[in-house]
């Protein structure tokens, strides 16, 4: 079965990538992952039931992937937000930016620490 990318997936301008989403996202992750040069860098976030719901993720070599289990009290937002704070330091001497696309959380979007 072939996932088809969502119209939103355009990651060209960002530092670092934000995929993040639960077990229901993972076919499109896949697919937004398969599409990445090995060169991309970032982090998934998967949220799940139970360790059981844990499967293979392929991903650039510059990518953490990260298996959140609801059995266990992890939660996707908290981690996310997480994940941002320390991503998208203020600073005025540079500027990071992020390419975030959170399932259920509407359109990915691009976002800068400036």
């Amino acid at each position: 079965m072939t996932t088809t990318l969502p119209a939103s997936w355009q990651p060209t301008a960002a530092h670092r990538l934000l995929l993040a989403g639960d077990e229901s996202a993972i076919p499109e992750m896949r697919a937004m992952l398969s599409t990445l040069p090995a060169s991309a860098r970032g982090q998934v976030f998967v949220e799940v039931q139970s360790p059981s719901d844990v499967e293979m993720l392929d991903a650039p070599g510059r990518f953490t992937i990260t298996w959140l289990v609801r059995d266990r009290g992890q939660q996707l937002r908290r981690s996310v937000d997480a994940w941002l704070s320390e991503m998208l330091p203020v600073s005025a001497f540079t500027e990071s930016t992020v390419y975030a696309w959170i399932a259920s959380d509407g359109q990915a979007r691009l976002l800068s620490s400036n």
